[in-house]
């Protein structure tokens, strides 16, 4: 039975792959979140599929600022961008630690050292370094909490399911096998879930970027002025409208708001940790 729900799993999962893959293309998005949403529906098939659609995908031409707009939905950006980049980092340790037989903490620490590695210096503050004025070390030092908040969350969710799951499915430690595949996707995709509150926080208090939008330099100009009175009216007017001529893109979020959050970063930061902790331990008590 597992065997056939595993193979419907990557059956609907090339298919779902194969049409974010194509669809986004025409979507007005940024090319990173694109690169985002093809990740996670790679990690998640057709559930990855279903929050493109939902969260991203412009239901009409001319609607993607104000569709974005929605809190729910720059939380869902800003998760599925943390989860893209440190999936690829934690899907590479573990595969080394399979191939190189680590021990269970060894391999906890190589996936997270890769995730955070990966999801900070590339697909946050590399890719990433426009919202923060176009340097990199500024990017670095902006976007370091925000990431490693998310990161803790994440593999808060995945260590326990990714720990037990391996318990009763054969071979889901081994990465020549579907089953490893089908493990670890089950395991982002719960740490996608487990992460999307405290990515509302970061959103919230202006720490982490949500959707944005990249038009043609034609349909910008003709857009320009509605967009701007469509996302004002959704999002708070504290929430400053940011214009990069350069990129032809109106982004809908923005990084540095100049606020306090609340509750102070470290308190989170604390928090995030005892929750990984806790995490950890069960896991590596399965």
């Amino acid at each position: 039975m597992l065997d056939g729900v595993m193979l419907l799993w990557f059956v609907l999962a090339a298919a779902s792959l194969l049409f974010v893959a194509v669809d986004i293309r025409t979507t007005p998005e940024s090319p990173v979140m694109k690169w985002g949403f093809v990740l996670i529906t790679a990690y998640t098939g057709v559930v990855g599929a279903f929050l493109y659609v939902l969260g991203c995908r412009e239901p009409l031409p001319g609607l993607h600022e104000r569709y974005t707009a929605a809190r729910w939905r720059q939380a869902l950006g800003s998760t599925m961008h943390c989860v893209a980049g440190d999936g690829v980092g934690i899907l590479t340790g573990a595969v080394l630690s399979s191939l190189l037989h680590f021990p269970g903490m060894t391999e906890v620490v190589v996936e997270y050292v890769l995730g955070f590695g990966f999801g900070w210096t590339v697909f946050q503050a590399l890719f990433m370094r426009d919202v923060a004025g176009g340097s990199y070390l500024r990017a670095l030092k902006s976007t370091f909490a925000p990431e490693l908040l998310s990161m803790n969350f994440l593999m808060t969710g995945m260590l326990p399911t990714v720990m037990t799951l391996r318990k009763y499915v054969v071979s889901a430690g081994n990465a020549m096998t579907p089953n490893f595949w089908f493990v670890m996707s089950m395991g982002l995709l719960v740490g996608f879930i487990v992460s999307y509150p405290i990515n509302w926080w970061l959103v919230a208090n202006h720490l982490k970027h949500g959707m944005m939008t990249v038009r043609p330099a034609s349909a910008h100009a003709r857009g320009h002025d509605r967009a701007v009175e469509a996302v004002m009216s959704e999002m708070s007017h504290e929430e400053p409208h940011i214009s990069d001529t350069s990129q032809r893109s109106h982004m809908s979020m923005h990084i540095d708001s100049g606020q306090a959050p609340w509750p102070p970063v470290p308190v989170m930061a604390l928090l995030s940790y005892l929750a990984l902790a806790a995490s950890a331990a069960i896991a590596l008590l399965m």
